[in-house]
């Protein structure tokens, strides 16, 4: 038997441990030319749908928030600025990912961000007993219930993909 390496725990990790929530963490082999939710998905076996991404926007009115979308779809930025109260909204630009949630690319999660922003979630999350989202790094994802992760940072649940 080989020895399971040791999976080291993130931020956001930590942050559910002390919260008393259930998660796995499980490692996948990243691909920098790649750091789409398919590829996530084809490295865990898991159906795209169940791998989710976590987009950080800005608003005319509120400034920025998180939304969670599915891996294979992308945020529709009317249903988006809509349900955050804004006129309009859009992504923000790569290069202020790190500076405003301490996440980079590939690796932002929706647990413990530099501060906590409103975030919403794709309606279609809480129909599976469990998704995923990153743990806060890449190659690793948080394997956890929808509910339980909605729950502990305090998002909505709203249709957010275009169609």
């Amino acid at each position: 038997m080989g020895k399971k390496e040791k999976i080291e725990k993130t931020n956001a990790a930590r942050l559910l441990d002390k919260a008393g929530i259930a998660y796995e963490l499980i490692p996948y082999q990243v691909d920098e030319n790649d750091l789409a939710a398919g590829h996530v998905a084809a490295q865990l076996g898991e159906p795209v749908e169940t791998v989710f991404k976590t987009l950080v926007l800005s608003g005319d009115r509120t400034g920025h928030f998180v939304c969670v979308v599915p891996g294979d779809t992308e945020v529709d930025l009317k249903a988006a600025a809509k349900v955050s109260g804004n006129k309009k909204c859009d992504l923000i630009p790569m290069k202020e990912l790190l500076p405003v949630t301490g996440y980079v690319r590939g690796g932002c999660s929706p647990v413990g961000m530099k501060k906590p922003f409103p975030t919403y979630f794709h309606s279609t999350a809480v129909t599976f007993p469990f998704i995923y989202v990153s743990a806060g790094v890449r190659g690793l994802q948080l394997k956890i219930s929808p509910a339980d992760l909605i729950g502990y940072v305090g998002a909505s649940v709203a249709d957010l993909i275009k169609e």
